[in-house]
C-alpha cells in the first residue's frame, strides 16, 4: 500500500508539475482544487449511480429483524455508525458498500438472502462494513481521480507539443487514455489488497473466516451464470465477488482470485 500510494503521488506531482510548466505558478492552486473537484464529483455519482443501476430499496427491519440485529451488533463492536441497509434483486448472489464512514450504504442482493446460511450472510456482510469503516471506497475514488488526471495532463502534453491539429486532438485521445490506463493498474492493485483487507477484518469481527469463505464458495457458483447478472461493470468492481480470468484479466481485476482469499480465510 505504501509503495503504490507513493508511485500514484508520484503520477499526481507530474500532473501538477505539468501544468505547472505548461501555464505557470498561479495555475497550480486551480489544478489542485480542480482534482479535488473531480473526486468529489466522482464519489458522489458514482454512488448515486451505484444505487439506482441496481434499484436499490430500503432493507426492511420488520421483514429481515435478525439481518438488522446482526449489523447491529457488528457495527457496535466496529465502532461505526449503522449504514443505511438496502437489498436489491440482481440476478446472482452478491452485495456491495458505497460511501464512507458516517455516511455509507450496504446493499446485498435478494438472491444473496436466498443462498446464504445466517452466519455466511453475517460474514458477507462484516466485509462490507469493514470497506466502510477502513474508507476504501473513497480510497478508489481518489486512486481513479488520479489516473483520471494524469490522463488529462497526458493529452495536454500531446495537445501543446505538436501542430495542435486534428492529427494531434486524436493522438492526445489515445495517449491520454494508455496513461490513464497505465495508473489504473496501481490502482487495482490497491482495490485487490484492500480486498483481503476487508476479509481480515470480517474474519476478526464474525470470530471465524469459515463463514465468509463458505459464503465466497456459493457466491461463485451463483456467479457463473453471470449472463443472468443485472450487475453492471462499474458496481461489479464494488461488489464482495468480482474476478478475471488469465494474467491479463487479473491485473486489471478488481479482486483477486476467489480461490486465495477462501484460503487466507481458512488459514
Amino acid at each position: 500500500m505504501a509503495v503504490v500510494g507513493a508511485i500514484l503521488f508520484a503520477f499526481y506531482s507530474l500532473a501538477v508539475g505539468v501544468a505547472y510548466l505548461m501555464f505557470g505558478a498561479s495555475i497550480v492552486p486551480i489544478a489542485i482544487l480542480g482534482s479535488v473537484l473531480l473526486v468529489g464529483v466522482q464519489y458522489k455519482v458514482g454512488k448515486y449511480a451505484a444505487l439506482k443501476s441496481v434499484g436499490a430499496e430500503d432493507l426492511s427491519e420488520s421483514q429481515y429483524p435478525e439481518i438488522h440485529r446482526r449489523i447491529d451488533e457488528l457495527c457496535a463492536d466496529m465502532d461505526i455508525d449503522k449504514p443505511d441497509m438496502k437489498v436489491a434483486s440482481m440476478g446472482v448472489p452478491n452485495a456491495f458498500a458505497v460511501g464512507r464512514k458516517g455516511a455509507g450504504v450496504v446493499v446485498i442482493s435478494t438472491e444473496l438472502i436466498q443462498t446464504l446460511e445466517m452466519d455466511e450472510l453475517e460474514g458477507v456482510v462484516a466485509h462490507e462494513l469493514a470497506h466502510i469503516k477502513n474508507r476504501d471506497v473513497v480510497t478508489m475514488m481518489i486512486g481513479q481521480g488520479i489516473a483520471s488526471i494524469v490522463g488529462i495532463a497526458a493529452q495536454f502534453i500531446v495537445l501543446f507539443t505538436g501542430d495542435n491539429d486534428i492529427a494531434d486532438f486524436f493522438l492526445a485521445m489515445i495517449v491520454g487514455n494508455l496513461v490513464q490506463f497505465f495508473v489504473m493498474i496501481f490502482v487495482l492493485a490497491i482495490s485487490r489488497y484492500r480486498e483481503y483487507v476487508a476479509d481480515a477484518d470480517a474474519k476478526q469481527y464474525t470470530g471465524s473466516g469459515e463463514p465468509l469463505a463458505r459464503a465466497l464458495e456459493k457466491i461463485q457458483a451463483g456467479n457463473q451464470h453471470a449472463q443472468k447478472s443485472k450487475v453492471d461493470e462499474d458496481v461489479a468492481a464494488l461488489c464482495i465477488f468480482g474476478e478475471g480470468k488469465g494474467f491479463l484479466a487479473k491485473i486489471v481485476s478488481t479482486h483477486p482470485p476467489a480461490e486465495k482469499r477462501i484460503q487466507r480465510l481458512r488459514e
